[in-house]
């Protein structure tokens, strides 16, 4: 039985409010491109750390404006090196026609896992291995038949905790309608959950593992979920500290902690898995999961040797669009791509993972001429210009809006092209709106900062979620996979859909927690932080980290139900549209991730796109 609407009552009892209620209580286009890059002077900035003021002709004084900066770290990953990467040796044919035979054979791994005893805990361990070391796209058939029988079968099975976990958390994240009430049986009075007394202390460490990464997959309301991951956080960190365990499982268990559902993306999980799985000498005695850890492997270094044919081409138009030149701007497009390669592994999609990555770029750029470069006047200016969408409009901009205006407006278009391919229309005016509400956004903002006003923190969620970019770096990537998204279904996960401001909301409110010291140093008062605060006199910078974090769970719940309830939005875009989402909130996992592009998230850029798994 799949998921349906009737949830949807329940949230509008008081859920959708909870952020006002709170406060309340408290108070020739191509060719023009090319000849503007061609003709711009190269631009760095001075000791003063601002542009030559010949460069800025749109100024009506001579005189050199003041402006911040953010002073980022340079770009990390040279066009040169990256141009420089070798031929993939797993673009050989034979490595296709190995893993095909793998498949062949693994498939009817699935026929025998259906038979004999256990049915449904060796079918859902099967689908569970699958999914996570990122080959499940090979058996969607496999799969869907496999959880049928699941399903079919579930209540009249004996299950002990791992199984029930498990079984939630794969059951509803198939749309499966499932009550977390199932894992009742195995918890006590006082909120604590037990393992049968019979298992190993590797096994229990292994329910409680499942019952934590089930207990993310919660909707509003489900207070024993609450319960779930509360005990299973505490317990899996005190397992950390035992002796005679496992090193396989122990890697297993500091994975999942320090990522979780939110910030684990799919690519990335997949490499540490198959790490943790041919950690594991017991599963690797077994012919079966020998297959799997084979095909696992040879499956992602065929992947990564795509992505590296497709970063060169996106490393060669960002170094040809003239935005190397904005050199006050962080030079992230290489992050990006790894981010949207880290979500997407499908070789038919490129066209997401490139309009993804190219969309992030020009949202950053435009952040950064927002949030602290440009003056309130050019702001004004570029604003106004980009709402034309007339590269002649651009006469009176400063010669660094030009470059990001016209890389911009040439993007879009092609992005735009790209789209049609598969929606069968011209979706160009939903874009535009997108990247209008976007700029007026920032606009707001810049006002804001210029003018050191406060807003309340209604006022700041209500704009930020907008300017966080969520909505246009999404839109028209997700229409580039499988799916058509007619008219009279976009409202339903674009603007001003429920599920596109719970994107924009998890963006704004975790990266405010996240870069809220970096933005005081940057002299920005615009924050979730600080705007609490305003509102609620006497309180403290811990207050309102913990008020933010409480409601940023509440809406993840939420978010959790939009994406798996039945509404006729292709599941393939609705997916992907979500883990775009979890994409960002990756970044933000530790730390401001966009701004300083710390050890772990250039590991992660090694992992995915550079290094190929060891076979």
């Amino acid at each position: 039985m799949a998921l349906s609407s009737t949830f949807s009552s329940n949230l509008s009892l008081g859920l959708k409010s909870q952020l006002t209620q709170s406060q309340s209580q408290s108070q020739s286009q191509s060719h023009t491109f090319q000849l503007c890059c061609k003709t711009l002077p190269l631009m760095r900035r001075t000791k003063a750390n601002m542009f030559n003021p010949i460069v800025n002709q749109a100024l009506t004084t001579t005189e050199v404006p003041q402006r911040r900066i953010g002073k980022h770290h340079p770009n990390l990953w040279a066009d040169e090196f990256i141009q420089s990467l070798p031929n993939h040796p797993y673009q050989a044919p034979h490595y296709a026609e190995r893993c095909g035979k793998l498949i062949s054979e693994i498939k009817h791994r699935f026929n025998a896992a259906a038979g004999g005893e256990n049915i449904v805990s060796k079918l859902l361990s099967l689908v569970d291995d699958i999914e996570r070391l990122g080959i499940d796209r090979h058996f969607q058939e496999e799969i869907k038949e496999a959880l049928q029988l699941v399903h079919r079968n579930w209540n009249d099975c004996q299950r002990d905790l791992n199984t029930t976990a498990l079984g939630f958390r794969i059951l509803r994240l198939h749309r499966y309608s499932v009550s977390p009430g199932m894992l009742g049986p195995f918890r006590t009075a006082n909120g604590q959950f037990f393992c049968s007394t019979a298992q190993t202390e590797e096994g229990k460490i292994k329910g409680i593992l499942n019952l934590y990464r089930a207990s993310y997959i919660a909707f509003p309301g489900e207070k024993i979920l609450d319960e779930a991951q509360e005990f299973s956080t505490t317990y899996l960190r005190e397992a950390l500290q035992k002796t005679g365990i496992s090193s396989n499982l122990l890697h297993e268990v500091s994975v999942n902690l320090r990522y979780d559902w939110y910030a684990f993306l799919p690519r990335l999980e997949a490499r540490k898995y198959i790490e943790i799985y041919g950690e594991n000498s017991s599963w690797a005695r077994t012919e079966d999961n020998e297959k799997l850890l084979s095909l696992a492997k040879m499956d992602f270094n065929m992947v990564q040797s795509l992505y590296q044919q497709e970063l060169k081409d996106f490393s060669r138009w960002w170094r040809e669009s003239g935005l190397p030149n904005v050199d006050f701007a962080r030079h992230r497009h290489v992050e990006f791509f790894f981010m949207a390669c880290a979500i997407c592994e499908d070789e038919k999609y490129s066209a997401f993972r490139s309009s993804l990555a190219k969309s992030c770029v020009l949202a950053t750029y435009l952040d950064d001429t927002y949030d602290t470069y440009g003056t309130v006047d050019e702001l004004k200016l570029l604003t106004e210009a980009i709402k034309k969408w007339d590269p002649t409009s651009i006469d009176q901009l400063p010669d660094y809006m030009k470059i990001i205006y016209m890389v911009l407006y040439n993007g879009v278009n092609e992005m735009d092209r790209e789209a049609q391919k598969f929606q069968g229309r011209d979706t160009l005016s939903h874009a535009k709106d997108a990247w209008e509400t976007y700029i007026d956004a920032m606009l707001q903002e810049a006002v804001w900062n210029a003018t050191k006003h406060i807003p309340t923190l209604v006022e700041h969620i209500e704009n930020g979620h907008v300017s966080s970019g969520k909505r246009p770096t999404t839109l028209q990537a997700i229409l580039t996979v499988d799916g058509i998204v007619s008219e009279n279904i976009f409202h339903k996960i674009d603007y001003p859909s429920r599920f596109d401001y719970l994107g924009g909301f998890s963006l704004r409110v975790r990266g405010d927690i996240k870069s809220f010291k970096g933005e005081v140093d940057r002299g920005e008062t615009n924050s979730s932080i600080v705007s609490y605060m305003k509102d609620n006199p006497g309180s403290t910078e811990e207050d309102a980290l913990n008020y933010l974090q409480n409601l940023l769970d509440e809406r993840h719940k939420e978010l959790n139900w939009e994406l798996l309830k039945i509404d006729g939005v292709p599941t393939c875009t609705k997916d992907y549209s979500y883990d775009v989402a979890r994409g960002y909130l990756h970044f933000y996992n530790e730390r401001d991730g966009f701004s300083f592009a710390y050890q772990e998230i250039q590991d992660h850029v090694n992992q995915i796109l550079i290094e190929p798994v060891t076979m």
